[in-house]
C-alpha cells in the first residue's frame, strides 16, 4: 500500500501515514471549511491499511494545537478505526502531544483514552 501524505495548509493539518513503518502522524492545526470533505479520504486510507494489518505494532503521533467541533468528530472516526485494529489483535500506540499548559487539548487526549481503552495512549506535554 502506497504511503499517503496531505501538506498542512492554515486551516488544516499534515497527514503523513507512512504505512511502509507502521507510522501515522497528524500535526498542525485542524478547522477546514468541511471537515468531512477532508476527512473522508484521510479515514478511508487508515481503515484500507488498518484492515490489513495483523498481529502489528502501529504507532500514531499526533501534534494538533487546535481543532474546531466537526474536526474533533473526525478525529473521533479516526480514533474508532485505531481502536476497532487494537481490538482485532493489533498493538496501536498513540503518543499525544500538546503544549504543558494546553489543559483543553490535555483533556480531550483524556477523553479518546478512556474512550477508546484498546488503544495504548502516552500523553506526551510539551515544554512552551
Amino acid at each position: 500500500m502506497d504511503n499517503f501524505y496531505i501538506e498542512a495548509t492554515a486551516t488544516s493539518p499534515e497527514i503523513d501515514f507512512r504505512f511502509d513503518q507502521n507510522l501515522l502522524s497528524m500535526k498542525g492545526e485542524s478547522y477546514p471549511e468541511n471537515a468531512a470533505a477532508f476527512y473522508s479520504p484521510v479515514v478511508q486510507q487508515l481503515r484500507d491499511y488498518l484492515g490489513a494489518r495483523d498481529g502489528e505494532t502501529i504507532t500514531a503521533n499526533i501534534a494538533l494545537a487546535y481543532f474546531n467541533s466537526s474536526s474533533t468528530k473526525m478525529l473521533f472516526s479516526i480514533f474508532d478505526a485505531l481502536d476497532q485494529a487494537a481490538e482485532a489483535g493489533n498493538t496501536i500506540e498513540v503518543n499525544w502531544y500538546h503544549e504543558e499548559e494546553d489543559e483543553t487539548i490535555f483533556e480531550f487526549g483524556e477523553e479518546l483514552k478512556a474512550d477508546f481503552t484498546s488503544i495504548v495512549f502516552n500523553d506526551c506535554p510539551i515544554a512552551t
